[in-house]
């Protein structure tokens, strides 16, 4: 049995795999003490199975404890240690800013304070050491720590990317003498060039660590008391790692919670599509997109986060503010805004009866028909019509209009934020997202996607039967891996083989713990001399350097329209990742062959149509359509004509009118734009299983 669990920032779900059956349990977050809800979710999901801790194999965790602690400014209390004039560095930063007219834009708060900055006697240059680290330095900046009281110190010198002479002294020094201090140096954390980005990075890394060993450490003891494996956890860069291997470099999980989902995203885009698809994971807190091509999640070798970059190797995913959870006001200027603000988990939308008050996307998805007021929603949350009217009511009256219409309203500002992130992981970065499908998952991706995807011209959905729970799905689908990189600056005569592999076999060397039966996967950093920023270029372990250099010009024309023979080329840096795979490369065959034997989870067999069709007024475009529902897990090859919604076990899918359906052998509700009648509101949906009479609607889904 394969198990993944993933704490959001509203509910903590949890997927077991047991040789292709899927069983799937949802319980609400326990902000400030995660594991608690990790493990309730844990005993939930093994309840409903039947089965035993003995029997899990694996356990991978996916977490938001990283993000949330550097989003809220709440990690460690952490020194920086950079050479004797530059300690400024974090605050100087660079000179480039995101509002080019917005001069008085605020900047992040410093994570490390200034009493807390320190300053080492030693200079190092490019061609090597220029001034030596002065007599007792290391002993003098741990005595100065142990005063300060600081849990946890980065260490950036200059050039310590090329020579980490100095850092490691200091390092190792500070690790003998304050055996409780975290120590993060860059060159261990970022062996790259770009002052900034490293001391940012490394910084990040010593911020977060201690927070992180704390939660983990608590979490591990939970689960070996309980009789569990050693928790995996996810990394940003969509692989998993030992627990203790990540508590020690807090930076390398600051994307945890998307990455797993990324990663679940790019499974079904193979087994249920061609593999390209656009990712679209709307919780209760915020929305991840990412784009997948050909069954791959596109990756990145930075990210910036509450304004902070951290350059370390992650999902592409771009996060905004708008989840079910998140809360329409009323701006200054009289006009509807929702979000970022969330419920979160406590109190949650008003509708949870939890105590909340403030009208949220989900309330508004309650009056809208969306949701049903008699529903029970994933984790036991019944919903509350009237309160969820009330909180809506308060805001219409604010803003002088019809609770239908303020509702209506919301749902539409939501679905625009969530369009536009779409569009800067698409249009901004020159993708057609019409040559895409749209595969929304997440508790509320479903129930927004077909009008999200009108809006971008996509033609199709993939709607993943345990959608609800995708990211704790790709949690147990997830590659072991590992990930380094290091500046090497090559160009001209020393661009030569012999050298590039020199440089990949120590980075191998220095990852490969453990990994001995690896595949590599390299990335080369290219560009042009002269220009400021590098592009990627996927190659072999021992490439040609001719080859290299086609293939980095090829990809500059296809990015920029033109390539430059004349101008030398410059290898900047190697990335290598150490990847073990995982068993998604051969979950589908699995799940397809368990799933025609019509067993998915512990619901009812849907094979002999055990899955409850009834109907509900639902509001489409200011009007109230009767839409036949379907409760349940439906089997595979079913079809249906829009308007219609199918209710789930961990999200509802809600398609208007001008959309098809079908239902392949994975359990994924395939969708389809239509014209003609079938688009026509006034038409009654059906759902139609395989194999009965023929209808108009069959007809088309064939």
């Amino acid at each position: 049995m394969l198990l993944g669990v993933d704490v959001g920032g509203t509910f903590t779900d949890a997927v077991l795999l047991d040789d292709g059956t899927v069983h799937t349990a949802k319980v609400p977050t326990t902000p400030g003490e995660e594991s608690l809800g990790v493990m309730a979710a844990i005993d939930a999901v093994l309840a409903e199975a039947g089965a035993e801790p003995a029997h899990v194999e694996s356990f991978a965790h996916g977490m938001t404890v990283g993000t949330n602690a550097l989003l809220e400014e709440r990690g460690a209390r952490t020194a920086l240690i950079a050479t004797k004039g530059f300690a400024d560095l974090l605050e100087i930063a660079r000179q480039d800013r995101p509002s080019l007219y917005h001069l008085c834009a605020p900047k992040p708060t410093p994570l490390i304070g200034p009493e807390m900055k320190l300053e080492a006697a030693e200079r190092t240059g490019p061609e090597g050491i220029v001034e030596p680290l002065a007599d007792g330095e290391p002993e003098r900046l741990a005595a100065v720590l142990k005063e300060l009281g600081a849990e946890s110190v980065a260490i950036c010198l200059l050039f310590s990317y090329l020579d980490p002479t100095h850092e490691r002294r200091i390092a190792e020094h500070l690790r003998a003498a304050l055996p409780d201090l975290h120590v993060s140096a860059s060159h261990e954390v970022l062996p790259r060039f770009r002052e900034y980005e490293r001391a940012s990075t490394t910084a990040i890394d010593a911020y977060l660590s201690p927070l992180l060993a704390r939660y983990l450490g608590r979490l591990e003891a939970a689960t070996d008391a309980a009789g569990l494996p050693a928790p995996l956890v996810m990394l940003s860069s969509g692989g998993v790692a030992p627990a203790e291997e990540a508590a020690r470099a807090g930076a390398w999980s600051v994307l945890s919670g998307p990455a797993g989902g990324a990663v679940g995203a790019g499974l079904l885009a193979r087994l249920s599509g061609d593999g390209n698809a656009l990712g679209f994971d709307m919780g209760g807190t915020s929305c991840d997109v990412c784009v997948v091509e050909g069954g791959a999640v596109r990756r990145t070798d930075s990210r910036t986060i509450g304004g902070r970059p951290i350059q370390l190797p992650t999902v592409d995913v771009h996060t905004v503010g708008a989840g079910g959870g998140s809360i329409g006001w009323r701006d200054p200027g009289g006009a509807l805004r929702v979000g970022p603000r969330s419920a979160g988990a406590q109190p949650g939308p008003a509708c949870y009866g939890r105590g909340g008050t403030e009208p949220t996307v989900t309330d508004a998805n309650l009056l809208l028909g969306n949701l049903a007021a008699d529903s029970t929603l994933a984790g036991g949350v019944a919903l509350d019509a009237e309160v969820a009217e009330r909180a809506v009511g308060a805001l219409a009256a604010e803003l002088g209009l019809d609770p239908l219409e303020t509702a209506a309203g919301i749902v539409r500002i939501a679905n625009g934020e969530m369009v536009r992130a779409l569009r800067v992981v698409t249009v901004e970065r020159g993708v057609d997202p019409r040559r895409f499908a749209l595969l929304p998952f997440g508790g509320a991706g479903p129930m927004h996607a077909a009008a999200i995807a009108e809006e971008l011209d996509i033609e199709r959905l993939i709607c993943p039967r345990a959608g609800g729970v995708l990211s704790a799905f790709g949690l147990c689908a997830s590659d072991r891996r590992r990930d380094t990189a290091r500046t090497v600056m090559l160009s001209g005569d020393d661009l030569t083989a012999a050298r590039i592999a020199t440089a990949v076999i120590e980075l191998r060397e220095s990852a490969g713990a453990n990994l001995d039966d690896a595949r590599a996967e390299v990335v080369y950093g290219m560009r042009y001399a002269g220009q400021a920023f590098e592009l990627d270029v996927p190659g072999p372990v021992d490439p040609d350097p001719a080859d290299l250099i086609a293939r980095f010009e090829e990809t500059h024309e296809s990015r920029y329209g033109h390539r430059d023979p004349e101008s030398d080329v410059v290898l900047v840096d190697i990335r290598l990742a150490l990847v073990l795979d995982g068993p998604g490369r051969d979950l589908g065959m699995t799940l397809s062959h368990e799933q025609r034997g019509g067993s998915f989870g512990s619901s009812p067999d849907p094979s002999d149509g055990s899955a409850d069709e009834g109907s509900r007024p639902v509001h489409f475009d200011g009007e109230w359509l009767d839409t036949p529902v379907l409760r349940g897990e439906p089997e595979p090859g079913r079809t249906a004509t829009s308007p219609a919604v199918f209710e789930l076990p961990e999200a509802t899918l809600v398609l208007p009118p001008g959309w098809e359906a079908k239902v392949d052998e994975f359990g994924s509700i395939l969708a389809t734009r239509v014209t003609g009648e079938s688009g026509d509101p006034g038409r009654t949906s059906l759902f139609v299983r395989e194999g009965s009479p023929d209808s108009p609607a069959r007809e088309r889904a064939q």
